[in-house]
């Protein structure tokens, strides 16, 4: 392999990431069998904001960068992600447009986990898949929890700058 990332994964590296949490070692078995490997190289994008899909990521190795664009059209990055982490995995839950954009930003291994596997997988294994259902869940509560933060801090700046409270104005 020229890029020296593996284009398979074990059941092993599988139960070290968050999504896969509590899962038996039949369905760590199952998904590392059946799920679809991607390694794009670094500068490729995965999809841009707007695109259909009913598909997610998730990292092994490599970088991605999620891009958001602004009213100006200008993409900004707004977050970073590594070895772990998940991306677009809204497009299964909502089945509305990309939300954002994702590019690697080094080379990278990536699971590719369709709507369908998700729908087997609901099927064939009911305990399995709301375990899933439910770390993706707990995932986008922490980054509620976080863009709250932001937010917050956002508006605390512009109290700042302003002189005064956005409720007084």
């Amino acid at each position: 392999m020229t890029d020296g990332l593996s284009k398979t994964v074990t059941a092993d590296e599988l139960r070290d990431i968050g999504l896969f949490g509590a899962l038996g070692d039949e369905a760590l078995h199952r998904f590392a069998d059946s799920l679809e490997m991607t390694t794009p190289s670094a500068g490729a994008y995965l999809f841009r904001e707007g695109d259909t899909a009913r598909e997610f990521f998730v990292v092994l190795d490599g970088e991605m960068e999620v891009l958001k664009k602004s009213k100006r059209g200008q993409e900004a990055r707004v977050a970073l992600l590594g070895a772990g982490d998940w991306f677009g995995e809204m497009a299964v839950l909502d089945i509305q447009p990309r939300s954002a954009g994702v590019r690697a930003i080094a080379p990278s291994r990536l699971l590719r986990i369709k709507a369908t596997d998700l729908d087997v997988l609901y099927r064939e294994d009911l305990k399995s898949y709301t375990l899933i259902v439910l770390n993706i869940a707990r995932e986008l509560s922490r980054r509620l929890r976080v863009a709250d933060g932001i937010l917050a801090d956002f508006v605390a700046s512009v109290d700042d700058i302003v002189g005064r409270p956005i409720s007084e104005r």
